[in-house]
């Protein structure tokens, strides 16, 4: 087994020499917009796992995941060919392509917080003019005659 240090050290290198092969020497159109956004490498560096994402040439367009997905397949033996030449080492990872959670992930929170941003404003609303019930001033106070 390798130490964890040389295993992120050599994710490193195959997300860049991944990331450059596709926008330097991969002629494919499915992959101009695709970006990769990190890589992990087993205990043993036999396995790499290379995740990517996919960006909408306009914002009012969805991006075409499939299309990169199968793109990506047909790359891999290239890709896999270019990790062995950049990166020197005895025997070359497999390379898997999963499509990363984060975009998605961080548009579900932004909406959580809009939300919470929206429920906030209300009770602000809900707040201004509101009068205290009960007294004005709950809290009793000595009187000096009592003494």
């Amino acid at each position: 087994m390798a130490d964890q240090a040389r295993a992120k050290r050599l994710a490193k290198r195959i997300a860049q020499i991944v990331a450059s092969a596709l926008e330097h020497e991969i002629k494919d159109p499915r992959l101009g917009n695709v970006t990769i956004t990190d890589a992990r490498v087993t205990g043993d560096l036999r396995d790499a796992t290379v995740y990517y994402t996919v960006l909408g040439e306009r914002l009012d367009e969805s991006p075409d995941f499939a299309g990169a997905a199968a793109a990506l397949e047909s790359a891999r033996g290239v890709l896999r060919t270019k990790v062995g030449e950049g990166t020197g080492v005895r025997y070359t990872p497999s390379l898997t392509f999963v499509p990363d959670q984060l975009p998605h992930d961080a548009r579900h929170i932004d909406d959580l917080l809009a939300k919470a941003r929206d429920a906030d404003a209300e009770v602000a609303r809900l707040a201004t003019g509101a009068q205290p019930a009960g007294e004005p001033d709950p809290y009793r106070v000595k009187d000096d005659d009592d003494d």
